[in-house]
Parts: C-alpha cells; structure tokens; sequence
C-alpha cells in the first residue's frame, strides 16, 4: 500500500517525470501478480533505490520484474509462467498471467513500458510501449538498458563456459538489439542440423543450406561478441579504483578466424569445416566449432592471474568491475547509462570497498537498486537513496 506522499507522486508523476534529468530512473512500478507480489504500487525518484528485508520477503523478485524491461528471460531465465502469483492459502482465484507497469524517466523524456505473459499465448510475453504493442523484444532496447548483478553470477568464473557465453550475450544485448535475433537464428539451425544428422535422413543439399546459415548468422554472433568484449576490455583497463582490473579476451576458433581473415572469408571456412565434420558431428552431437563453443577468458591485471584462480572475494570484485565498466560503456555508446540491479551486492565486500563502491555508484548517473538484509549496510547511501523495506510481498518506505 503506497503512503499518503506515495500516493501525491503517482498520482501527479514523480518530478523527475517531468523534467530533464541528467540521470535515468524508474519512477513509477506497478505490478500484478508477479511472483509475491499481488498488487504493488511504488512511486519513487531516479536516485538509488535500496531494497533491505529478511530473505524470501521479495526483494530480488523486484529486481527481477525490472529485469523484465530489457529483453530476454529477466534475471533468473524462468519460464513466463513460474512468475505467476502461486494463491495464498484458501485463495479460491485462478491466477494467470502476471504484468509489470513503468514509467521510466530518460534523457529523451518519459516512457511507459508495460509487459507481462499472455495467459491465452503460454509461454508468450507481451510488450506495450507508451501504449501500444511492441513488434517484439527487442523495441526495449530502443529506451533503456539494464544491467544485473545476482548471487547467482558469483561463480560465473568457476563454472561452464555456458554461463560466461550468456552473460556476454547480455552485455551485447543491451548495445545491439539484433543480437538476440541473430543468437536465436543460429542456435535453431544448429538444432536443426544435429537433429537431421542424428536421423540420418537429411540429404547434402539440406544440411548445406543449414550450414550456410550457421556460417552466416555464427559469425555475426562471434563478430559482436568480440567487438564487444573488446571494447569492455579497453574500458576495464581505462578504469581507476578500488576494484581489480579486469582483462578480457574471447576465445573460440570463429574468434580466432575473425582475427586473421575478413567475416565473408570466416563464413565460407566455418561453412566448409562443418561440412567436413558431419560425420563426426552425427556421432558426438551438435557441433565441434562454432561461438556455441566459445569462452570468455578474464584475468587480473597486472598479474595475469586467472579468474577461476583468484579468491571468493577477488571474484566478486572482478564481476563488480566488469558490470561498472559496462555501464561506462552503455552510457557512451547509448548517451546515457542503464538501470543496474545489483542483489546483494555487499557480500564478500569489505566496509572500505563498499564505500568506495557506493561512491562510484553515485557517479553513474544512473538509478542503481541494491538489495540486503541489514540496513545498515548502505549507511552511506542514506541521504542520496530511497530505502524501501520488503516484508512478505509489501513494500514500504524506512525512516530510521
């Protein structure tokens, strides 16, 4: 339930609704149905935003639903249909579908973004900008960009290369749009392909029109990785503070080609080598090459230490610097920063790195949502941020 001067900024718009800040930000939240959460009204301003709350109350199911105004699967990849509201006990109320509502404040001026699952589509989400439908996803990307930080992504550097490859494909999303497209188009003619290969029913001229998409559509994937996995390693190592540098390199043999050779001269080598592993690949499954196969390498600067080497502690920095750095580069490229969702981010931080990077958080220009259990975590931050208290799906505002 929103407070009374809750209330006055939803009902009038939040002042940064109607000017021009140098800063972008959620003003308005709504939603409905979502995970715990009935129905919430928040009314806020574009400064930082801190969620505090015993665990399981919903704070990082706030984040998620502003995860949700970028393209893709929101920050935990679920399917549309596990965010439903699960009824309470003795809620008799069929519940199905689930809607998030916003007013996002950006330097070109005030949009209204609504999305949720269509209950008569499944597993189909729908977007409505200033309100009218969107053709697809990816119309977000034309407003705003997003950036998370979870629990979840602390052993990104420790686990399989998979999680490394979508967690760069995030960081290209919220630059290039079309990444996604291009992503989905090769990953279905590589599904295609393993399954006609694993049949034995597709005869050459079919797997070779499969095969010059893959080329196609895999190089321009590794391409826009690449460019952008460079140009974040250059920002990394431009970067001044307290957190570790970071350097990163893309390693994958489509990668290697795009170093040595021009991209229509990868395409044809990458069409030719999966031509001439069909039978191995019939054998093993999917493909031997290709950017599914790529890693994203990350070492220490300057002392080259490896990633999955460093401690619990270094880990978390590394991924706080690449995130920040990130968000330099979003606001350089884009002309203003993305929203950044960061779930308790002060784990396995020290008290002077978290001063220090509530200090270069503030610098950002961009609304930063930070969530823990222990409110006096993010002191620092009290005369700059709204701090808004979770308890079992409400929310309302803290005054200590």
């Amino acid at each position: 339930m929103l407070t009374e001067a809750q209330e006055a900024r939803w009902n009038t718009g939040a002042a940064a609704d109607r000017g021009s800040p140098a800063g972008i930000g959620v003003t308005r939240l709504a939603l409905s149905n979502f995970r715990n959460y009935r129905n919430t009204r928040l009314a806020l301003g574009i400064g930082p935003v801190v969620l505090t709350g015993p665990n399981g109350a919903g704070k990082t199911n706030l984040l998620e639903s502003l995860s949700f105004l970028a393209p893709g699967r929101g920050l935990r990849g679920a399917a549309l249909s596990e965010i439903d509201r699960r009824p309470a006990q003795g809620e008799t109320a069929v519940i199905e579908g689930w809607a998030v509502a916003a007013s996002v404040v950006t330097r070109s001026g005030t949009v209204r973004i609504g999305t949720g699952r269509d209950p008569a589509g499944g597993e189909r989400r729908s977007i409505r900008i200033d309100g009218d439908p969107a053709r697809s996803q990816a119309a977000l990307s034309d407003h705003l960009g997003v950036v998370w930080l979870t629990p979840q992504m602390d052993r990104l550097f420790v686990e399989s290369p998979a999680g490394r490859r979508r967690f760069v494909d995030r960081l290209v999303f919220a630059i290039d749009a079309a990444h996604a497209a291009r992503v989905g188009s090769y990953e279905q003619a590589l599904r295609e392909r393993s399954y006609l290969l694993r049949e034995g029913a597709a005869d050459a001229a079919w797997l070779a029109a499969l095969e010059e998409v893959m080329a196609a559509q895999g190089v321009a994937v590794a391409a826009a990785r690449r460019e952008t996995v460079q140009r974040l390693d250059a920002a990394c190592a431009e970067a001044e503070g307290p957190f570790p540098c970071a350097r990163l390199e893309l390693a994958g043999t489509v990668e290697g080609w795009l170093d040595r050779m021009p991209a229509l001269t990868a395409e044809a080598a990458f069409a030719a080598a999966l031509a001439d592993a069909r039978r191995h690949d019939a054998i093993t499954g999917g493909a031997a090459i290709g950017p599914h196969r790529s890693d994203l390498i990350v070492r220490l600067s300057p002392n080259g230490v490896a990633a999955d080497s460093a401690s619990t502690g270094e880990q978390k920095a590394l991924l706080i610097s690449i995130v920040l750095a990130h968000a330099r580069l979003q606001r350089a490229l884009r002309g203003e920063p993305p929203l950044l969702l960061l779930d308790e981010i002060a784990a396995h931080l020290d008290a002077d790195r978290r001063w220090s990077l509530f200090e270069v958080l503030c610098q950002l220009e961009s609304q930063i949502w930070l969530t823990g259990t222990e409110e006096a975590v993010f002191a620092p931050l009290r005369s700059q941020a709204q701090f808004l208290s979770v308890r079992n799906g409400t929310v309302g505002e803290t005054y200590s």
